[in-house]
């Protein structure tokens, strides 16, 4: 359970990095566009960058049960909130994907530890 715990929390890191030091890359991979106010690439450094990363550190650095739970409810959350695009935006194969990820993530980390 700890290496499936740490390896959730270095997943939330490594996915992190990509918004927060590469922000224009994590804008082309999501259909994205940066407009003149440069509020684009500011948005994906905080909420889809250092936001994952302060929450894979903060699990490894306090490691216990419910850090890990606060890891899987955000990755539920993330994945409720893509739940909630597919039904009322539309559906496309890259949203499932990213769906079946924070799915999966979110709901093995809670139930591996609750």
């Amino acid at each position: 359970m700890d290496i499936i715990n740490i390896i959730f929390a270095l997943t939330s890191i490594g996915l992190g990095c990509f918004g927060w030091l590469a922000p224009r890359y994590t804008l082309e991979t999501l259909d994205l566009t940066s407009g003149p106010s440069q509020m684009g690439p500011s948005e994906i450094r905080a909420s889809a960058g250092c936001l994952f990363v302060g929450m894979g550190l903060g699990a490894l650095i306090l490691g216990s049960a419910e850090a890990y739970i606060m890891l899987g409810f955000c990755w539920a959350g993330a994945a409720t909130g893509r739940l909630t695009s597919l039904i009322l935006d539309g559906q496309s194969k890259k949203k499932w994907v990213f769906f079946v990820v924070e799915a999966a993530v979110g709901l093995l980390a809670l139930s591996l530890n609750v």
